[in-house]
């Protein structure tokens, strides 16, 4: 891979992670502050309980998603970016432009997803 190419992944890859720090920080301050005497009733507090549930289920998603943007940046730095974990083939650009997090080409994230399917 070019270092043009690699640049590019490189700023998609801190602009992803700018944009989930950011959203990040905007959890804490918007929907951190749950205060149960807000709410009038049990439905209302049930129903905020619920939503804030969920937000912070996205959050563990956009964390481990913000792992997996770290790895890649250091892919980036030491050379291994684009290269399948597994087969050391060269990922194509349409992947890594679809997913710049991913580790594995085409054909083996194909193998891994019939593994997984046949074990349930």
């Amino acid at each position: 891979m070019n270092q043009k190419d690699l640049k590019r992944y490189k700023k998609m890859l801190e602009d992803s992670k700018a944009s989930l720090l950011e959203s990040a920080k905007k959890t804490l301050v918007e929907e951190s502050s749950f205060d149960t005497d807000d709410l009038p009733d049990e439905i209302d507090q049930a129903a905020s309980e619920y939503t804030q549930s969920m937000v912070f289920r996205l959050r563990d998603r956009e964390k481990f998603l913000l792992q997996k943007i770290d790895g890649a940046l250091k892919r980036v730095e030491d050379g291994t970016f684009g290269i399948c974990e597994r087969c050391e083939e060269d990922i194509s650009p349409k992947r890594l432009d679809a997913r710049p997090v991913t580790t594995l080409c085409i054909r083996c994230k194909e193998e891994q997803e019939k593994k997984e399917k046949s074990y349930g």
